[in-house]
Parts: C-alpha cells; sequence; structure tokens
C-alpha cells in the first residue's frame, strides 16, 4: 500500500482520548485528515487533539448516551460539512471485565453491552446522514481476539461487534458506506503491561503463531488500510491483527 492521502477528509474517533483512540488520530492527521477526538473523558479528548495539532479538535460525549451521540455527529458535520470516516473505538475492556456475566454481575455487564454494542450502533447511525453519498465513506469498528470462541462478557460484547459490522455493511452499503473491523490480539500498549499478570501474557504468547509482541502500530496500520482506497471493495469483514492467535478454517 503506497502512502495513504486522506487530505480533506474528515474523521471522528471514538474513545479518542488514549490508547488505540488516540493513535488512530494522530496516524489520521498525518495523512491530512480533519481529526475528532470524541471522548467520555473531555480532558483527556482535549489532551489528545492538543498532542495531534493542528486539524484536531475534541469532542465530549458518552457513546452510550444517543442523544449527545446525535448532537456531536450533528455538531461535527455542521463544523466541517460532513463526516467521511467513523472510527468505532471506544470501549470497555479492563481485565476485569473479561469475565462471565453471572461473576461480573449485572449492572456491569449491562453498563459494558450499553458502551460496547450499542455505542457501536448509536455513533453509527447518528453519523449515517452525514456520511451517506460521501466519496470513500469508511467506518472501522474495534472488535477483539477475545471474540473468537467468546465465553466471558467482554468477548460476548466484541462478537455482538463483528455481528453489527455485517449487519450495517448491508444496511449502508445502498449509501456508498464501506464497514470493517478489527481484532486486535495482544497489543503490548503501556495499559496491557500494567494490567495482564505475566502468566496471561505468556498464555496469549504460545497461541501465537508469529513470536514477537503485537505493537500499536500494527493496529494503526490495519486501520489506515481499511479507510483507504486500496481497500474500496471491503465490506463486511473483521481483519483479525493477532500473530495468528485466532485463526480458523
Amino acid at each position: 500500500m503506497g502512502a495513504v492521502d486522506l487530505a480533506g477528509k474528515v474523521a471522528v474517533v471514538t474513545g479518542g482520548g488514549r490508547g488505540f483512540g488516540k493513535a488512530f488520530g494522530h496516524a489520521l492527521a498525518e495523512r491530512g485528515a480533519q481529526v475528532v477526538q470524541l471522548d467520555l473523558d473531555e480532558e483527556a479528548a482535549k489532551a489528545a487533539a492538543a498532542e495531534i495539532g493542528t486539524g484536531a479538535h475534541a469532542v465530549h460525549a458518552d457513546v452510550a448516551d444517543e442523544d449527545a451521540v446525535e448532537r456531536a455527529m450533528a455538531d461535527v458535520a455542521e463544523r466541517h460539512g460532513g463526516i467521511d470516516i467513523l472510527i468505532n473505538n471506544a470501549g470497555i475492556h479492563s481485565a476485569e471485565a473479561n469475565e462471565f456475566i453471572g461473576k461480573l454481575g449485572t449492572a456491569r455487564a449491562r453498563r459494558m453491552f450499553d458502551v460496547n454494542i450499542w455505542g457501536v450502533i448509536h455513533c453509527t447511525l447518528s453519523a449515517r446522514p452525514f456520511m451517506a453519498g460521501r466519496a470513500g465513506a469508511s467506518i472501522v469498528n474495534i472488535s477483539s481476539m477475545a471474540a473468537y470462541g467468546a465465553q466471558k462478557a467482554y468477548g460476548v460484547s466484541k462478537l455482538a461487534v463483528r455481528g453489527l459490522t455485517v449487519s450495517f455493511a448491508n444496511e449502508l452499503a445502498g449509501e456508498g458506506i464501506r464497514v470493517n473491523a478489527i481484532a486486535p490480539g495482544l497489543i503490548f500498549t503501556d495499559t496491557i503491561r500494567a494490567e495482564l499478570p505475566q502468566p496471561v501474557v505468556d498464555h496469549v504468547m504460545a497461541m501465537q503463531i508469529l513470536q514477537r509482541e503485537g505493537e500499536e502500530r500494527d493496529i494503526v496500520e490495519a486501520m489506515l488500510w481499511l479507510v483507504s482506497p486500496s481497500a474500496s471493495f471491503v465490506t463486511g469483514e473483521t481483519i483479525r491483527v493477532s500473530g495468528g492467535a485466532t485463526l480458523q478454517i
């Protein structure tokens, strides 16, 4: 893939205050896009936008709040004239969320599903009218390796993201909007290093075919390809970026 040129594109990144979201914002802005870092943590979103620099600004919204998301997307479209790229990255993904629903408890499970599942729905439907008919319009959802063989609450939520990706790809194709997803494996961000006990890391690494640590750039590069013209015939797919840990036939 050659250099991705996103000059003139408007991109909304949910969960944009930190982690993958901030990295996505940097990568999109570096390629010319006007970037909106949307996050429940307003200060983190503002800090990320300031770090990204020219062409980035922050929006405060809880993706689980349908009305707030609708207002946010309308404000972005009014400010920039539309939306070309939506990265549905916001999610609850702490180690404690990766439990059976009974152990997690219905209240915490419901909150996670509200963010991880309904957040994707709210953001997609709210951005839809401002993306329809725009050349190269693309949505990328962030699923997870945990969606394969999903047994616990977090994996179930990310399995739903895979399903939503297929459903929205069908629903939005007529409006020229492609919808795909990325399922990251174990990516060694600072948060993951601090959070995961070594036996869990060893277990996942043993599942991988490629024996190196997954890096943030691996996910960023997959995102850039999916929003680029190089992927113009790709929709409804979930790309696994996991070092081969979730291979299936």
